[in-house]
């Protein structure tokens, strides 16, 4: 068996991260696990440093200070920044794709053109830097389309505009710059997480995101409000299909593109009466996404991404437990608007809590006297299993009413349509 690490760094704040930081910690190779930045909970878990995800340099600096054999990196943003690279360079293993990968998430005209270029299903498309130009392109597409921000938004620089008022506003909105604006495909969506090294790969439990605010998906588009796994609608037989239409297909466009990749690919797809199509790539573990996914695994996170980053994931076989995981995200009421930072959330002790539930922390700080408080849009994760989903959400709900927050927000029917 490969040595795992002894020492590992997790970068990012967010619910993610948190999940990522208890799933590496309960390797049976009991490695020491760090974060930077982390937030208010996951310092209680484990030792927090204040790097910015931006800091590259700070980060491989503190990398190198604590020995750290392996750096797994949450968000987008730094991996568009380089840091990958940065880390690799100073001979550190990292989880996490370098620049050239992540701009399959930072520019989605990039990606589209991949898409197309190498005959992966994908909704039909036009790119615009000017007003004009795209006005009077939408002139001629169904009122029903999309509008994408080319770069990096957070989840939320996506409009699906049902009129052309809608639609002409979010191009007004976004321009001059650079936008995608695509047909509206309609069906279920499914995210399919897929843990790449190279041209080998391993498709983790696909799950179901809940994108916009409100409940019966209404509202603006958010970072994600839920999300359950298994995703009903993603059968055996639809994985395999999705798996040859398009999960194989696209880790060999990107090897074929240069790219060596080694981190997580995350595959946006949508189930149209045509067949499956790729709505969008990210290049990192999503969010709330990992935090369903995770506690599914019975195999060794940490075994799992040490091989993938030290190019060593063919022939690796992922086991998965029998049971369904639920994650419903607690936000500051107004997100992804404006919301006030700052109010005392009071939380119940976890032997309080349903059974097989617990609270990730996201975006949470402490306050002069000690509080904590909220300090983000998505502020915690109510992640619970169940042998049905119907438990499963059961003991979400009951963790919800637990916490003590009166401008805490949370979408009331994650899971419905598999209900």
């Amino acid at each position: 068996m490969t040595a795992l690490p002894r020492s590992v760094l997790v970068v990012g704040s967010g619910g993610r991260e948190h999940a990522l930081v208890r799933a590496l910690a309960l390797s049976p190779a009991c490695p020491k696990v760090i974060c930077s930045p982390g937030n208010a909970g996951i310092a209680r878990d484990v030792r927090c440093f204040p790097v910015p995800v931006e800091d590259i340099a700070g980060t491989v600096a503190l990398a190198q200070q604590e020995k750290i054999e392996l750096v797994v990196v949450g968000p987008e943003v730094p991996l568009a920044l380089g840091l990958a690279d940065a880390l690799q360079a100073a001979g550190i293993a990292v989880f996490g794709p370098k620049a050239d990968g992540a701009k399959l998430e930072a520019s989605k005209i990039y990606t589209k053109e991949i898409l197309v270029k190498h005959g992966i299903p994908t909704a039909a498309s036009a790119a615009f830097t000017e007003v004009e130009p795209a006005l009077a392109w939408l002139a001629t597409q169904p009122a029903s389309i999309v509008v994408k921000a080319d770069g990096l938004a957070a989840g939320k620089g996506v409009v699906v505009a049902t009129t052309r008022e809608e639609a002409e506003a979010a191009v007004r909105s976004l321009l001059p710059g650079k936008v995608l604006i695509e047909e509206c495909l309609t069906g279920q969506e499914a995210s399919i997480l897929v843990v790449v090294s190279g041209q080998d790969y391993v498709i983790l439990p696909p799950a179901q995101d809940h994108k916009r605010i409100g409940d019966g998906d209404t509202g603006p588009n958010t970072g994600g409000m839920g999300a359950c796994s298994p995703a009903a609608v993603v059968t055996r037989d639809l994985l395999t299909r999705i798996d040859r239409e398009i999960v194989a297909p696209s880790v060999e466009a990107i090897a074929a593109e240069g790219i060596e990749f080694r981190g997580v690919l995350f595959i946006g797809v949508m189930l149209t009466p045509l067949g499956p199509k790729v709505l969008e790539y990210n290049t990192r573990f999503g969010d709330p996404e990992t935090q369903a996914v995770l506690p599914r695994l019975e195999s060794d996170l940490l075994e799992l991404l040490w091989l993938a980053a030290q190019g060593q994931l063919a022939g690796y076989q992922l086991k998965v437990k029998s049971l369904v995981s639920v994650c419903v995200v607690v936000a500051s009421k107004g997100y992804p608007g404006a919301f006030t930072k700052g109010e005392v959330i009071g939380l119940p002790p976890a032997p309080e809590l349903p059974p097989d539930t617990t609270i990730l922390h996201a975006g949470t700080a402490l306050d002069a006297a000690g509080n904590l408080v909220n300090n983000g849009g998505r502020v915690l994760s109510i992640v619970s299993t169940g042998r049905t989903l119907y438990e499963a959400l059961r003991r979400a709900y009951d963790g919800y009413e637990l916490i003590e927050w009166r401008n805490g927000y949370v979408r009331r029917d994650i899971g419905a349509k598999q209900l």
